[in-house]
């Protein structure tokens, strides 16, 4: 990895400096923010390769740091949180998260999840060029550009991976646990919610553009990419 920097964002000094001690162990290297306006500071200044954010801290919390990153960069974000109700592991993923970690937590857990997420990242960074074309559709994942009707379109990096996934894959029928699996690599946690309402923007942006394409519910199972 050519890159192996970490940005680890948490108010709490005590685990920032475990977590740092951890991954220098690990040969990795390391840049700690306090706050979320200098982990933005430090994400633009130091190109991490992955981000271990915290989510409650005052004046900007975990998910409004996980909502600018996202309109910037697609680079791994795990959050780390006390809190470990459904409700905040599946707003987490909405936002774009790619892990979720809850405190107290394992120091090995946390390097074993880091490690992962970058896995699968790269895998996907390195992979050669992946673009999906259908009439008035690009889905370009090399450079994460979607294209409808000719124009370029803004689209959250987690709406168009599992657009891809979906239109790579036509025709077949997939069930949000599958999806949860195959787009966030996540085991499935016993709430879906995310997946649907990803659905539902890719269905806003793709509205009334005409094509052989649909992106369909099959109800009582999942969602397919149907290509008439």
């Amino acid at each position: 990895m050519a890159n192996n920097k970490v940005l680890i964002v948490d108010d709490d000094a005590h685990i920032a400096e475990l977590i740092k001690l951890y991954l220098e162990k690990e040969g990795f290297k390391t840049n700690v923010a306090p706050n979320g306006n200098k982990a933005l500071q430090l994400f633009k200044e130091e190109a991490p390769s992955i981000v271990i954010l915290d989510v409650m801290m005052p004046e900007m919390d975990g998910w409004q740091v996980c909502r600018e990153i996202r309109r910037i960069s697609n680079i791994p974000i795990i959050m780390l949180t006390a809190k470990g109700e459904t409700f905040d592991k599946v707003l987490g993923l909405e936002l774009g998260a790619d892990d979720y970690i809850v405190k107290p937590f394992e120091p090995k857990e946390l390097i074993a999840r880091v490690k992962a997420v970058l896995r699968r990242f790269e895998s996907k960074d390195t992979q050669a060029m992946k673009e999906i074309v259908f009439p008035n559709l690009s889905i370009n994942l090399s450079n994460y550009e979607l294209k409808i009707s000719g124009n370029i379109v803004e689209i959250p990096p987690k709406e168009l991976e599992l657009l891809y996934f979906l239109a790579s894959n036509p025709n077949r029928v997939f069930t949000r646990e599958q999806l949860l699996e195959e787009v966030w690599g996540f085991d499935y946690f016993g709430d879906s919610r995310t997946v649907d309402v990803h659905i539902k923007r890719l269905r806003e942006k793709l509205e009334g553009v005409e094509g052989n394409w649909q992106l369909k519910t099959v109800w009582g199972v999942g969602y397919k990419f149907e290509v008439r």
